[in-house]
């Protein structure tokens, strides 16, 4: 396997998201991945906490206090950022998608300032820095310290997506990886720094503090930010020309950017003013607007030497630029911003934000704030709190928000809160609320965070719509059913609820809505409880559910017991009728669930509850006692046969349900899984005894043996008891090992889709014996010759689809002198325009760097008849994880070149 570099596939979402995400600082060179204006608009999910939330505005106030970028709430922007939690854990796309909602994934153990910050830095359209052009000058990477499926990760990229834009290769980068990310050691370096040539001192990687220097000017760069001007986050400060109190220079364009917090206002004073007059202030001006960038309301242009008046923002940020186009050198102007005294204010718009001063730094002490907040006639305000932490007092004495239902301190008092509970969702009677929040001279806390908007009540029309009952909620409605009901996969009407507690003797269960197709996203647990010393049978009559090889859609899945550790029968899809099933005991739980896609017919299960005759001295068996309706019998273990009596066990022949008996103890297993255990397993095997097992699967693919429990008699040359086992059919193969003691074997693959294993206990000592699963891998190295053989796509092929994930690469090899003839018999593959989820290619030659024959997907779309021009050519496999379709059916022979 290693004579050709093998490409690790991603599935569709991975591909989606970690082309974009995760991988590479350095600027992105695809212009198209900007954000226009350098303007990013964003949501939080619900489900984030409200430090979570302050501490995610605080790493995006960290990019914009040092660059000119600007993130703003979204309110109907196309493209916009989701901070969400995903599978990948911490990811982001890298820059703007550009088609709607992109995420920004910070999962467990990712909700720190530093991560946040260098996940931001994906979204504004940094790749790691370590897999920037240049690298190898800088870094070495271990590849044999990264964890096995993370490589790609370490790749480098070439000047087509990376433009560093001339700044040097920086290791303090919080873009940057750590000596040990995705290492298969803590101790172990994936990436190591080149040793400074002086000190012979590596340097450090992997910060996750704040921007580094580079990071900043590489920021600038890529969104070319003024190089005059700067993102004001204070709560006062002043702005000046460049030079001042000395003359502005000629062709200047600087841009300024005042940010406070939602629910402040600021106030500008200009204090001196000397800038070139024109008609309209067309060359030399100051330009204000009241927002957060240049195409926000404008305030006003200003040259001339006159003071405008004092301006106030309507809202918590404003756009501020100088330019001068003249040769004239005025000396330029003084202006004064002061915003901390004017929070609070009327507010008369549909919706927006309110937060106490600082948010989501600690308020200040010595606060009173004061809004009303007016919406729409005919609507009601709606109130709705992310966040919240004020000082706890028993009566909210010292700090506090005081809220009342209408537009003054004299209105009805709704609430006053403090402390760390976050207030339930407020709605007032009419379109006005008065809200308060007031510090005292000593404790600060974060504060809090709120949204606003107009909120009317949907259910008073036409009951919304709902065919039950409606809920009016806050800035919508939901639909509710009465008792013995529930909601239908729209969302409005309702159907019999599904699940429940189950205590008769016998009955029928169905699946939601039969015989007619289930719903989607449905999840119902029937438990199912008979009387002492009984026992449960289930036995599904019709079974026809949407399925996979693991069931991860739709499902039935099967317990004895109600617990999560209770014993697991199985999880059963598709169409093929799962088998009967009995409770170990008296208790059984039954779960139906369906995701939001494919809906069937469902299924119909009988059952029926049972005394259990096994449950007292083991029924009389000396072995094993199985509990039948109405009645028992008794088994014995591998290697004994039931004696005349019924009860009693004795040596002889044993046939399991998996395989075929030559004769005695020699056994033949078509399956593609299953087990093979030591004769008398669980208990001690017996002496004398020979067996063999003759494992063979699908054509094409390798058998794998798992050993689960291993104890054997010991001898230093496994002389006495021992297992062999050979890689082909019989004996007569090659051995692949010699086994006894009680270590257990590492796995073994086979190089074929046959393996002989055999096992040999002498007359003297026996031990437990063993336990192994065999499965089928597929790929391989195959032999063609003049008699055609057949390859299939995966095992049990046309019986089943194709499982998800597969990976398989076959390397069919003729002798000196010979080609390869591969033809396609059968071919169904999923189809999609660009065949990049599930595909087959040939390669003409061992590896994937020979000429490519072609890629190919779909229903018939692979060439009938392929020759190599030499003696041999890989054939890969690949499938996503998501649709499986039947898979293909291909045979193979030599031929001469």
């Amino acid at each position: 396997r290693n004579r050709h570099r093998r490409i690790r596939y991603k599935s569709r979402r991975q591909r989606t998201e970690e082309v974009f995400k995760r991988s590479r600082r350095a600027a992105t060179a695809r212009q198209e991945r900007k954000w226009p204006h350098g303007v990013i608009p964003y949501t939080i999910s619900a489900n984030f906490t409200g430090s979570q939330r302050a501490m995610f505005k605080q790493a995006m106030r960290h990019w914009e206090g040092q660059t000119c970028l600007t993130f703003i709430e979204r309110t109907n922007e196309d493209n916009y950022i989701k901070f969400t939690y995903r599978p990948c854990g911490c990811c982001s796309y890298v820059g703007r998608k550009g088609t709607g909602p992109q995420a920004i994934s910070i999962g467990k153990n990712c909700d720190k300032f530093g991560i946040v910050v260098h996940e931001l830095g994906h979204v504004i359209g940094f790749w790691h820095e370590h897999t920037r052009p240049d690298r190898d000058r800088h870094i070495e990477i271990v590849y044999k310290n990264i964890q096995e499926g993370q490589g790609y990760n370490f790749e480098k990229m070439d000047s087509s997506e990376i433009n560093s834009l001339g700044e040097a290769y920086d290791y303090q980068s919080i873009m940057h990886y750590a000596r040990n990310t995705f290492s298969k050691g803590m101790f172990l370096d994936t990436i190591r720094p080149m040793a400074n040539p002086e000190t012979g001192v590596r340097p450090s990687i992997g910060q996750r503090t704040q921007l580094s220097e580079g990071d900043v000017r590489q920021a600038k760069k890529l969104y070319n930010c003024p190089t005059c001007g700067r993102t004001l986050q204070t709560t006062t400060g002043n702005i000046t020309s460049p030079n001042w109190p000395a003359a502005y220079p000629a062709y200047s364009d600087c841009e300024w950017r005042i940010s406070v917090t939602p629910g402040e206002k600021i106030v500008m004073d200009f204090t001196s003013l000397n800038v070139f007059r024109s008609r309209g202030c067309w060359y030399d001006y100051i330009e204000i607007r009241d927002g957060h960038w240049e195409r926000s309301p404008l305030i006003g242009r200003y040259c001339g030497t006159s003071l405008p008046p004092q301006i106030t923002s309507t809202d918590s940020r404003i756009w501020m630029k100088f330019r001068s186009t003249s040769n004239y050198n005025g000396n330029g102007f003084r202006l004064r911003v002061s915003y901390e005294a004017v929070c609070g204010g009327n507010i008369r718009k549909n919706s927006g934000q309110i937060q106490s001063p600082n948010y989501p730094d600690d308020y200040r002490p010595g606060k009173e704030c004061i809004w009303s907040v007016v919406v729409d006639e005919g609507f009601q305000v709606g109130l709705s709190f992310q966040a919240f932490k004020v000082e706890r007092h028993d009566t909210c004495a010292y700090d506090y928000l005081e809220v009342r239902d209408g537009p003054s301190a004299d209105s009805e008092l709704i609430g006053r809160f403090c402390g760390s509970d976050r207030p339930d969702d407020i709605e007032a009677t009419g379109n006005t609320l008065w809200i308060k929040f007031v510090s005292d001279a000593s404790v600060n806390k974060a504060g809090f965070a709120a949204s606003f908007f107009k909120e009317r009540d949907e259910c008073a029309d036409s009951n919304g719509g709902c065919q039950q009952q409606c809920v009016n909620t806050l800035g919508s409605f939901k639909c509710g059913c009465y008792p013995g009901y529930e909601l239908s996969r729209d969302g409005v009407t309702c159907e019999a609820a599904c699940g429940g507690y189950v205590t008769t003797s016998d009955g029928e269960i169905t699946s939601p809505n039969w015989p007619r197709e289930y719903p989607t996203n449905k999840q119902c647990i029937w438990q199912i409880v008979a009387p002492p010393q009984h026992k449960i049978t289930i036995e599904f009559d019709k079974f026809e559910l949407e399925g996979n090889e693991v069931c991860k859609y739709d499902y039935v899945a099967v317990r004895s017991g109600f617990t999560d550790d209770s014993i697991f029968h199985g999880k059963f899809c598709g169409t093929e009728l799962p088998p009967v099933i009995t409770s170990t005991n008296n208790e059984m739980s039954i779960k139906f669930n369906s995701d939001d896609t494919v809906a069937k017919r469902g299924f119909r299960i009988r059952f029926t509850s049972d005394r259990d005759e096994c449950a007292v001295e083991n029924g009389g068996c000396m072995h094993m006692c199985v509990n039948t309706v109405g009645s028992y019998t008794c088994n014995c273990r591998n290697g004994y046969v039931l004696h005349s009596n019924g009860h009693g066990c004795k040596e002889g022949k044993y046939i399991p349900t998996f395989a075929s008996i030559k004769s005695g103890c020699e056994h033949s297993i078509t399956s593609h899984m299953g087990e093979i255990t030591s004769p008398n397993w669980p208990n001690k095997y017996p002496s004398r005894k020979d067996c063999t097992w003759h494992v063979s699967t699908t054509a094409g693919h390798m058998v794998k043996l798992v050993f689960n429990e291993f104890e054997l008699e010991s001898q230093p040359d496994c002389a006495y008891d021992h297992l062999e086992i050979y890689d082909g059919a019989d004996a007569t193969a090659a051995i692949l090992g010699r086994y006894c003691g009680s270590k257990r074997p590492t796995p073994i693959v086979a190089s074929t889709n046959h393996m002989f294993v055999k096992f040999f206990s002498d007359a003297s000592v026996q031990k437990r014996g063993f336990s192994a699963s065999h499965t089928t891998v597929c790929g391989g190295s195959l032999n063609a010759s003049a008699r055609t053989k057949d390859l299939f796509s995966h095992p049990q092929y046309g019986d089943t689809n194709y499982v998800s994930g597969r990976e398989c690469d076959w390397i069919i090899t003729a002798r000196d002198g010979y080609g390869v003839e591969l033809l396609f018999n059968d071919f169904e593959v999923e189809e999609e325009t660009d065949c990049s989820y599930d595909f087959v290619e040939v390669f003409d030659g061992s590896t994937d760097s020979a000429v490519r024959f072609g890629r190919f997907f779909g229903l018939n779309l692979a060439p009938s008849t392929i020759f190599s021009s030499g003696d041999s050519i890989l054939v890969r496999f690949h499938s996503d994880d998501t649709i499986n379709k039947k898979g293909f059916q291909a045979s193979y022979s030599s031929t001469a070149l």
